[in-house]
């Protein structure tokens, strides 16, 4: 999915679409993300201006992000208009900071997905290297006409 595509998916928008675009995509069952962190991200003028630290909480958020594009990418093929609400998001480790310059690629995979609620294991990668997990359950809903 290229931007547009995920424009077309998310409500998000700047400054809190947290990807850039999807690379692989296997329906809803896996998907890497990318989001490239530059400096000039409004979040950098505050965290932390003399030592710039992607914000973990927005990591998370491109995590989630990913996990539902996919998601309702998939669901739009089939008709309607959905939207998908985070539910829990469990066993957050972070493992190193990510920074300007990074790529972080989003790796998600499906854990299982029962109807309208599902969950993602997710995984932040910057250069080979675990930058942070989760595991993200969410839920789907049609949108109201």
């Amino acid at each position: 999915m290229d931007i547009d595509a995920i424009l077309k998916a998310l409500p998000h928008r700047y400054p809190f679409l947290m990807i850039d675009r999807i690379i692989e995509i296997d329906g809803d069952d896996s998907a890497i993300g990318i989001k490239n962190v530059t400096f000039n991200e409004p979040q950098f003028a505050g965290h932390f201006p003399e030592e710039p630290i992607f914000p973990g909480v927005l990591i998370i958020e491109g995590m989630a992000q990913t996990a539902g594009a996919i998601v309702i990418n998939l669901e739009n093929q089939s008709g309607g208009k959905h939207l998908v609400y985070l539910l829990t998001v469990d066993g957050v480790k972070f493992r190193k900071p990510a920074r300007p310059g990074d790529r972080l690629e989003y790796h998600i995979k499906k854990i299982h997905r029962r109807k309208t609620v599902g969950r993602y294991e997710a995984k932040a990668i910057v250069d080979g290297v675990v930058v942070a997990e989760a595991e993200i359950g969410a839920m789907i809903v049609k949108e109201q006409e």
